[in-house]
């Protein structure tokens, strides 16, 4: 038995539907209910009762959710301090960031928080929103700047940095190219690219078509790099969110504004810290990163 298994199961109990468990763990609903029955499988016994599209716990199921929630809290608590006691060498700030961020202020308030903190070790590291979700948890990092996917817990200080407006960067060769906006209609016959790992890619992809409205087919690539040479040979679109300054595009790439219908496309872009690991530093720099993006 997998403790992601677990996970999904809690997620369900919590929830109350396979459906919000599913988006929760940026999973399909067949698949997590696939990794239920497997579980029952294995066990060989019910843990949730099925009838029509409602479902209870079974008394089995009961104690299976609360001592799945005792393990997990305490396999939690063990990845947290065994990645504090191996990085507390030194004083440092570790902050992650999207994999797809390209704006010019982050890399503005690194100088300047250097400038003023010279004592402190500054590491950055970039991912997605789902591995960076999973960073913040467990402890990998102090700091994390990312896209608002999930409502906002008391867990942690959700610092909103702004709401931007998205773009799509698409080839020049392209016959939407020429356009000075784009909606999501328009581009139903252009894949989308996605900055994601393979084990992500269909929870990326799922979340940019059920939650963004996205339509059509999806390509991926592993960096920003690697997303725009796609771009440059006419394979698809890679959007963007507009954080901040963000560097000219090259000639052969046009950059244009995404619309659904007649409303633009915006993200919320969030700094996001757990409380009870707050400290003046990692305080400082989320401010010194909003007044910039201001």
């Amino acid at each position: 038995m997998l403790l992601r298994q677990m996970r999904y199961f809690t997620a369900i109990a919590d929830c109350g539907s396979f459906t919000e468990a599913a988006e929760q763990c940026f999973i399909s609903q067949s698949a997590i209910s696939q990794q239920i029955q497997a579980v029952e499988k294995e066990l060989g016994v019910e843990l949730i009762h099925r009838e029509n599209r409602r479902f209870t716990l079974t008394p089995a199921g009961e104690y299976f959710y609360r001592q799945s929630k005792v393990l997990l809290e305490e396999v939690d608590e063990l990845r947290r301090e065994t990645i504090r006691i191996g990085q507390a060498e030194e004083s440092k700030l570790r902050i992650g960031y999207l994999k797809n961020y390209s704006g010019q202020e982050l890399h503005m308030a690194v100088a300047e928080f250097s400038r003023l903190y010279p004592e402190i070790t500054i590491d950055i590291m970039a991912g997605t929103h789902e591995e960076l979700y999973n960073l913040i948890r467990y402890g990998g990092v102090d700091l994390v700047i990312s896209d608002q996917r999930r409502a906002f817990s008391e867990d942690y200080e959700n610092r909103v940095l702004l709401e931007c407006e998205c773009f799509a960067e698409i080839s020049g060769n392209n016959h939407l190219g020429t356009k000075e906006r784009l909606t999501l209609k328009e581009l139903k016959q252009t894949p989308c690219i996605l900055i994601t790992p393979l084990e992500q890619r269909g929870g990326e992809a799922a979340y940019y078509r059920d939650t963004l409205g996205f339509v059509g087919n999806f390509l991926y690539a592993e960096n920003l790099e690697e997303g725009r040479l796609m771009v440059l040979g006419n394979r698809g679109f890679l959007p963007l969110e507009n954080i901040g300054t963000m560097p000219p595009v090259i000639p052969a790439i046009r950059r244009i504004p995404l619309y659904r219908a007649d409303t633009p496309v915006k993200r919320r872009i969030c700094a996001f810290w757990l409380k009870k690991n707050a400290n003046y530093y990692i305080e400082e720099f989320a401010d010194t990163l909003h007044k910039l993006l201001e």
